[in-house]
């Protein structure tokens, strides 16, 4: 027999799922001053945003998220007195690094003069795509961090950003002569999980840019639970309760609410709600496309990553994958379902930024790779051999390892289908209609039920804005 639940409390809104858009749809509708309850299958808070001791005792690895370049430009988590709550922002001395197999590297830092000071001949080109945008950034976000199909707020500034983000990521990389250059704009463009050279790819790679030139990529003190830990303390704060250890696979597991939200994908929700799913809502629910996966690779390193470059010493994040055309044709292949040699890799060096994350002079290296979904490979050799590439004599350093390959991501997040922890893939259709082509992205049209994951817009991202929006407009739906 199985052990009986404890019986849930009376609730205005229930939340499933404790992600950074659970908690923070959470924290909205308690500020609203509804009565919430958020439920959370695994048995820890947080979803992608937790830290755990992954490889040594007081190492602290950052599970999926660990650099955070949109959570201070997030104009939802920007309102909350998070630091009240004990989160504390660490940034390095150098945001971003891209070594290249000449020992240089295309570098980022937050002031944009430094930046292109040191991309010499490219940046007055550099100024030229990203300077309009970063002044107006903190005006932008608001429209950037939302659906695409609906009037802008900034509507010229927002022109200027759609003339760079709906070019490929290969045409907008080209307006640069260097390969540092080219290769420092390609790796962040990467973080879409999509071929450079298809449409709209530009656009992950611009918001990054200008999100790091205004805000950094900074890291919170102590991991990325500490987002997690801050939104949960002032949830409670506000009356709001989270009950872990409950999976909710159907209606039948939901208290009665007169709102729920869904921070799952859009399959999940259509399992969960069933026939109380319009049938055109549960088709296009159910024919949701995920992307590539992730293969994740955690290290303990003695002495830090002995990068060639310098800069890539100082980095909070470097991005591994060489020249512009290599990252391109890695990103290329993944999304067909092959492997590369060489895949990009994405590093975190967070104790750079907080020493507090290093144990002794033994530090943790976040990694990983982007990879084919479900991918059943030896990634742990794939991406230490990408690494030694460009830090020659790694693995004599690294004293621990942990593995989580695609098939692990998704055992412990059911959000991550495939190793996919994008919430779907970001081709043209899905970042237009995300889950949908809709007026109103978030409701599934199951009345009082919203769906508010990284699956609706603007999509992934520790920003919180998937959750904020569809508490909006759960909230607008109220009478009266």
């Amino acid at each position: 027999m199985s052990p009986r639940r404890p019986a849930l409390r009376e609730t205005d809104a229930v939340v499933v799922g404790s992600g950074p858009n659970g908690l923070a749809a959470a924290v909205r509708l308690a500020q609203a001053g509804h009565r919430v309850t958020v439920l959370e299958a695994a048995p820890t808070i947080g979803g992608g945003t937790r830290t755990q001791e992954l490889t040594l005792p007081g190492l602290l690895h950052d599970v999926c998220s660990a650099v955070h370049p949109f959570a201070l430009a997030s104009p939802y988590l920007a309102s909350l007195p998070l630091a009240d709550h004990g989160l504390v922002w660490r940034w390095p001395e150098i945001d971003l690094a891209h070594p290249l197999d000449d020992g240089t590297a295309g570098v980022l830092v937050r002031d944009l003069d430094e930046t292109c000071r040191g991309l010499g001949v490219d940046g007055r080109a550099w100024r030229g795509v990203f300077g309009p945008l970063v002044r107006h950034f903190d005006g932008l976000a608001d429209d950037i961090l939302g659906p695409i199909l609906r009037w802008p707020g900034h509507p010229v500034q927002m022109a200027r950003f759609g003339l760079r983000a709906g070019l490929p990521a290969t045409v907008l990389a080209r307006r640069f002569r260097t390969p540092q250059a080219q290769a420092l704009f390609a790796g962040s463009a990467a973080h879409a999980f999509r071929p450079l050279s298809r449409p709209v790819t530009a656009a992950v790679g611009v918001m990054l840019t200008a999100a790091g030139h205004r805000h950094g990529w900074p890291v919170p003190e102590g991991g990325s639970a500490a987002i997690t830990d801050a939104l949960a303390s002032l949830l409670t704060e506000l009356g709001g309760e989270i009950v872990t250890g409950h999976a909710v696979r159907s209606t039948a597991d939901l208290p009665k609410a007169r709102i729920t939200m869904l921070d799952t994908g859009p399959q999940a929700a259509a399992e969960i709600l069933g026939d109380r799913l319009p049938r055109r809502r549960q088709r296009a629910y159910r024919r949701w496309r995920y992307g590539p996966g992730s293969f994740k690779l955690d290290l303990a390193v003695r002495g830090g990553v002995p990068w060639t470059a310098e800069a890539a010493r100082r980095a909070g994040t470097v991005h591994v994958g060489g020249t512009l055309e290599q990252v391109a044709e890695a990103e290329a292949a993944i999304c067909r379902g092959e492997m590369p040699e060489r895949p990009f890799l994405l590093v975190g060096q967070q104790s750079l930024a907080d020493p507090t994350r290093a144990v002794g002079d033994v530090h943790p290296v976040w990694a990983y790779a982007h990879v084919p979904a479900h991918w059943e490979g030896d990634g742990e050799k794939v991406v230490l051999d990408q690494i030694e590439r460009f830090a020659p004599g790694l693995r004599e350093r690294v004293v621990a390892t942990a593995v989580r390959t695609p098939a692990d991501h998704e055992a412990e997040n059911a959000n991550y289908v495939g190793g996919d922890i994008a919430g779907g893939a970001n081709d043209l259709l899905q970042l237009v209609g995300r889950p949908r082509i809709a007026a109103d992205p978030y409701a599934t049209g199951a009345p009082g039920v919203w769906l508010c994951s990284s699956s609706t817009p603007p999509g992934a991202g520790v920003h919180g804005m998937c959750g904020f929006r569809a508490a909006e407009r759960a909230l607008a739906s109220l009478p009266g």
